[in-house]
């Protein structure tokens, strides 16, 4: 255990780090961090978002398990967390449809979520945004 401690200090100090700690909603590799969608109100959708820096902003990589297919679901990144979250979001995203969704979020940076508290949730349909059906924390 001490080595496994001592290695992955290690690897941050070299500049990439993997964070891999049971309970964690997150894991986080250089500029990309990987967090967990968890299924809201008995909807099924489970999966991940990977937010990832790139020269043209950020980009948000959405899969779901359990979505409903060709139903648009807008997604967002609000201010707060899955347990309390600003209802205003922060930064629209592309819908996800079929379970997927690719964004990127102009003259945004991991830093700048990773630094404050942030989640980003998929909604039911645009007919039903008052109903959140996957959420991430983003850590």
């Amino acid at each position: 255990m001490i080595y496994a401690r001592t290695f992955t200090l290690g690897l941050a100090f070299a500049g990439t780090l993997t964070l891999s700690v049971a309970g964690t909603s997150t894991a986080a590799v250089g500029s990309s961090l990987t967090i967990k969608m968890n299924a809201q109100n008995n909807s099924g959708e489970n999966g991940t978002a990977t937010l990832t820096d790139t020269p043209e902003g950020l980009k948000v990589v959405v899969r779901l398990t359990g979505a409903p297919r060709d139903v648009p679901q807008p997604t967002h990144i609000h201010i707060g967390t899955c347990a309390h979250i600003d209802v205003a979001p922060r930064w629209p995203l592309s819908n996800t449809v079929n379970g997927q969704a690719t964004s990127i979020v102009k003259g945004v940076r991991l830093s700048t979520l990773t630094a404050a508290t942030y989640a980003l949730n998929v909604h039911k349909s645009t007919n039903d945004l008052g109903t959140y059906v996957s959420c991430g924390n983003i850590k």
